[in-house]
């Protein structure tokens, strides 16, 4: 398959990423996904092999995205404080997965993927966390010379993104005011405890 996609290639994974994301990849169908972009089922394998390559793209499509993501937060946090990195990063980790395709995507596929595709999403997902753990180890040395953070740099990483899963489990289970007040109070304790206070 080419590298470069058609304009009806990109067609298809739009109208196959929210349902993926709702109904699951068994509970998935081609035809649903055809019939959504007005095209026969046998037309989709013209664009994409099988139900898994469909699949597969739109999830290295996601991972791109949020690397992009990951790069731009980096650029617009160049110049603040340590505490105000982490903290932006957080929040603003939340509000790209608040996307309700895509946190549901993740949700759903990172938790519970299929067995057939297990070994493939567990690839991605370490692709997509080897990103974030860049981001956070720039942070985190800067910060440590700065003196703002006296925690061993693995510790601070480590329970940084446990904050972050934390913090995105959340997000699916309570309204955002009770989000943003937990969100809070776990910032607060982990800012402390990687201050060495």
């Amino acid at each position: 398959m080419s590298s470069t996609k058609s304009p009806m290639s990109e067609r298809i994974e739009r109208a196959a990423l929210p349902m993926f994301a709702r109904k699951g990849f068994e509970g998935t169908s081609l035809s649903k996904i055809a019939k959504s972009v007005g095209i026969k089922k046998p037309s989709l394998y013209a664009h994409f092999d099988s139900k898994e390559d469909l699949f597969l793209a739109i999830l290295q499509k996601v991972n791109r995205d949020y690397r992009d993501f990951l790069e731009l937060q980096v650029h617009n946090y160049r110049n603040m404080t340590t505490d105000r990195q982490l903290y932006c990063l957080l929040i603003d980790h939340s509000t790209y997965l608040e996307s309700e395709d895509l946190g549901l995507l993740f949700k759903r596929f990172m938790l519970f993927p299929p067995l057939v595709l297990k070994d493939t999403l567990n690839e991605q997902f370490i692709k997509s966390e080897e990103a974030l753990r860049d981001v956070l180890i720039a942070i985190v040395k800067e910060g440590k010379q700065k003196g703002d953070i006296q925690a061993e740099q693995d510790e601070v990483i480590d329970a940084y993104i446990c904050l972050l899963d934390g913090t995105f489990e959340q997000l699916f289970y309570y309204s955002k005011v009770e989000h943003e007040e937990r969100l809070q109070n776990a910032w607060r304790i982990f800012w402390r405890g990687i201050q060495g206070c």
